[in-house]
C-alpha cells in the first residue's frame, strides 16, 4: 500500500455534478476545484491497495476540507487538472497533485460506479469531457494589431468574447475563435468595462498574454459554479517552456554547480551555474541561471539546498532534471501561474 497525505488545502467551494445512473449502476464523475491555504491540508489520503483497481480516496478527515467539499471514502480519482490518470503509475499521480501547487481540479467517481464501469469494460476516459482546460496564450502583434476583436453586451462589465482573424497573431498563438477572455496579462477582466479593456490592451505594447476559455470550457465551469484559473491552463501554446535535461555522469562529473538563491516569486530556489563547456550538463542543454524544478520527475518544492543535492547524488551515474530559464520563469511569475 502506498499512501499520499497531501499537505495542501482547499479554499474555494467545489461543486459536484449530480450522480445520475445510466441504467447500468454507473454514476457520473464529480468535479472538485480545490484551492489551498499554505497551512491547510487536503484532509485525505490517496492510496493504491492490493486487490483493488484505481487510485483510491481514503482517510477523509471528519470535518476536514475534503469532506466539507464532498470527497468520499472509496472515491476513485480519474482526472487531475484535466489529465486522465486512471492508467498512470500511482506515484506519478501523487506527484501530479503535488506539482499543481495551490490549486487542483480533481474528477472522481464513486467506488461502486467505478467497479461497475470496470466490470462492464467501459472506457472511463470517455466519461469525461475532452477538454476542460482554459488556454494561456502569448500574442506578439503585427502591423495590423493582435489579430482579434472584442465584443460583449453593452453596459455589462467583464463579459468579453473574442473574434479571431484567420491566420492572424491571435490564431497563431492558439486563441480559439469565439473564446471568452478571462485574464489579461495575469489580471482578471471581471471588473473591466469595454473602454478599460481597450486601454489595457493599448498599454500592453506589442505583446499581450491572454487567459481564454472556449465556449465549451466556459460552460463546463459555469454549470458547476467553478472559477476558471490560470493555474489550470493548457500552456502548450506558449513560447515559454520548461526543459528536461537527461545527463550521464562523465569522469569529471556532470559539469555544473547548484546554488541556492532568492526567487522572483519570493522564497528561495535552486539555480544552475558554472556550466562547464563540453561536459554532460552543457551537452544536455543546461544554461547558466536555469532554475531547477524537479529531479527524476519529482518536484523539489519544499526541499532545502542540501536535500536537493542529496536527491541528485542519489541517482548514481545519471539523472534527469526539469529546469526553466530566467525569461520563462519571469513570464510565468508575471501572469501568476507559479511553476509550470
Amino acid at each position: 500500500k502506498f499512501e499520499f497525505n497531501p499537505k495542501d488545502g482547499i479554499d474555494n467551494p467545489a461543486l459536484s455534478l449530480a450522480e445520475d445512473t445510466d441504467g447500468e449502476g454507473v454514476g457520473e464523475p464529480r468535479f472538485y476545484l480545490l484551492s489551498k491555504g499554505s497551512e491547510e491540508t487536503f484532509g485525505f489520503c490517496l492510496q493504491e491497495e492490493l486487490g483493488c483497481q484505481g487510485h483510491i480516496i481514503r482517510q477523509v478527515e471528519l470535518g476536514g476540507l475534503a469532506q466539507r467539499r464532498g470527497l468520499q471514502d472509496g472515491d476513485r480519482l480519474l482526472q487531475v487538472n484535466g489529465h486522465f490518470v486512471d492508467h498512470m503509475d500511482h506515484r506519478k499521480v501523487v506527484q501530479k497533485i503535488k506539482a499543481s501547487g495551490n490549486q487542483v481540479l480533481l474528477a472522481v467517481l464513486d467506488g461502486d460506479s467505478y467497479e461497475a464501469a470496470k466490470a462492464l469494460g467501459r472506457d472511463l476516459s470517455q466519461m469525461l469531457p475532452d477538454d476542460i482546460r482554459p488556454r494561456l496564450c502569448h500574442i506578439t502583434g503585427d502591423k495590423n494589431g493582435f489579430g482579434f476583436s472584442v465584443s460583449g453586451p453593452e453596459g455589462v462589465k467583464g463579459t468579453f468574447q473574442l473574434s479571431v482573424r484567420e491566420d492572424g497573431p491571435a490564431e497563431k498563438a492558439g486563441v480559439p475563435p469565439g473564446s471568452w477572455l478571462l485574464e489579461l496579462n495575469g489580471a482578471s477582466v471581471r471588473s473591466y468595462s469595454h473602454a478599460q479593456l481597450a486601454r489595457k490592451l493599448k498599454q500592453s505594447g506589442s505583446k499581450v498574454t491572454l487567459l481564454v476559455a472556449s465556449s465549451g470550457v466556459e460552460e463546463f465551469y459555469r454549470l458547476r459554479g467553478l472559477r476558471v484559473m490560470a493555474a489550470l491552463a493548457d500552456t502548450s501554446w506558449l513560447p515559454f517552456k520548461v526543459r528536461e535535461l537527461h545527463m550521464v555522469k562523465g569522469p569529471a562529473g556532470y559539469g555544473f554547480l547548484l546554488k541556492e538563491d532568492d526567487c522572483r516569486s519570493g522564497g528561495t530556489g535552486q539555480f544552475l551555474w558554472d556550466v562547464d563547456a563540453g561536459l554532460p550538463a552543457e551537452q544536455a542543454g543546461m544554461k547558466e541561471g536555469d532554475r531547477l524544478l524537479a529531479v527524476n520527475g519529482e518536484s523539489i518544492e519544499g526541499l532545502d539546498h542540501q536535500q536537493t543535492v542529496l536527491r541528485i547524488r542519489a541517482c548514481d551515474d545519471q539523472v534527469t532534471l526539469l529546469v526553466i530559464d530566467p525569461a520563462s520563469d519571469e513570464f510565468y511569475h508575471s501572469v501568476g501561474f507559479g511553476d509550470p
